[in-house]
């Protein structure tokens, strides 16, 4: 059982490899037609949406969607559980995602991320959050979205940890909403905390058949008050948090 679990993992991170350099690939020869940096990028993201479905595929995800997701541009929060987490949300949303800089070191993960709008944050330094920021307001006057998971870190609580309040500041100076996606594991242990490095944990994941999560796009949210925002999207992730697990807990 033990070997076979290991060879689908395997099987599953060599495509999962091939696919992310087909992506980065494709990305470079279309790059090739345009010199405008905003079509580039644009272009980047659509493909990453198409690429995700295709992964969420080969990877053996169950994903049960509730509510409809969002048409409307805005400040997209979510809860945080693994790297996995944007992979699901951005199956069918475009988006720019705020990311851990680690990531932009990784090989060709690292190349893709950055080639298609991920805003990379080193979360200790003070400049780097606060430039980080800056670019966040940018996208989000442009029209476009962002991705963002205010916790700032990964957990397995039952619930969100504190939500910390840089992008919603924004959100409330621009009017623009605050649109909530609640998403979690039937396997707790498929969240990616402590000292947990990608390729271990990537094989602890899909190394099962299949991979449960449950995803739900809530409601959006309008205030130019930063608190109420705050309190209402978390006080929404929160409840389905727990009917998730609820729902998972009947199923025993």
């Amino acid at each position: 059982m033990i070997v076979l679990r290991f060879a689908l993992a395997f099987v599953r991170m060599l495509l999962f490899v091939l696919v992310a350099v087909i992506v980065y690939a494709l990305i470079l020869l279309t790059n090739l037609f345009s010199n405008d940096r905003d079509k580039k990028l644009h272009r980047a993201i659509v493909i990453r949406r198409a690429i995700i479905r295709f992964i969420l595929k080969i990877l053996g995800t169950k994903v049960t969607v509730y509510g409809e997701e969002f048409t409307q541009s805005g400040l997209i929060v979510f809860n945080h559980r693994s790297y996995f987490d944007p992979v699901v949300i951005l199956k069918n949303i475009l988006a720019y995602p705020v990311g851990k800089k680690e990531v932009q070191s990784w090989p060709i993960i690292g190349n893709v991320a950055k080639s298609t709008g991920v805003i990379f944050v080193k979360r200790e330094s003070r400049a780097s959050r606060k430039d980080t920021l800056k670019k966040m307001r940018t996208v989000l006057e442009k029209g476009y979205s962002i991705l963002i998971a205010p916790e700032g870190t990964t957990h397995i609580n039952p619930t969100t940890m504190a939500f910390k309040p840089g992008g919603f500041i924004i959100a409330a100076q621009l009017g623009v909403p605050i649109l909530p996606i609640a998403l979690d594991y039937k396997d707790i242990n498929d969240a990616w905390i402590d000292d947990d490095t990608f390729i271990p944990h990537f094989f602890k994941c899909f190394g099962k058949w299949h991979t449960e999560i449950k995803i739900s796009y809530l409601q959006p949210i309008f205030s130019d008050d930063v608190d109420t925002l705050i309190t209402q999207s978390k006080k929404a992730i929160d409840a389905e948090m727990l009917r998730f697990r609820k729902e998972w807990e009947a199923e025993k």
